[in-house]
């Protein structure tokens, strides 16, 4: 048996060729964060700046509102209601809340729609609200009643 014969001791040959460079390892855990540094230089003195507003901004608003217009009128001008932009640069929210009406015997449609100082608003979309009934009843006056709100 070779393990009594060696006495337990392994024989040893010459040394081998240099081996060929192995892969990159993987990176370790992060470390601990170091120490603050010091505190830097102090900057230069700065310069004070003033806004000028060529007028301070206070809201502009105003609501028209009417108990009841009930002028029975089919066309022209229901209502009016003069406003005065302060600024150029502001925009004009126009909310309509309220009741429309569309009577009719055969299939019609009627169209409601703002003007602003005399013209139609076209930019960026019309202030409308639109109704079409597309059925009237020849015996009876087809009627339709809408409470909306268009913006």
């Amino acid at each position: 048996d070779i393990f009594s014969q060696y006495n337990g001791m392994c024989l040893q040959g010459p040394a081998g060729h240099p081996g060929r460079e192995g892969n990159p390892g993987v990176n370790g855990i992060p470390g601990t964060p170091g120490i603050p540094g010091r505190d830097g230089l102090k900057g230069e003195k700065g310069e004070c700046m003033r806004e000028v507003l060529e007028e301070s901004w206070r809201p502009n608003y105003k609501q028209c509102a009417w108990n009841s217009l009930n002028y029975g009128i089919d066309l022209g001008k229901i209502a009016e209601c003069t406003f005065t932009k302060m600024r150029s640069d502001s925009a004009l929210r126009v909310v309509f809340s309220g009741s429309l009406r569309l009577k009719c015997k055969a299939g019609c449609c009627n169209r409601w729609y703002f003007t602003f100082n005399g013209a139609e608003c076209v930019g960026p979309l019309p202030v409308e609200a639109i109704i079409y009934l597309d059925q009237g009843s020849q015996e009876f006056n087809s009627t339709i009643n809408i409470h909306r709100t268009s913006s």
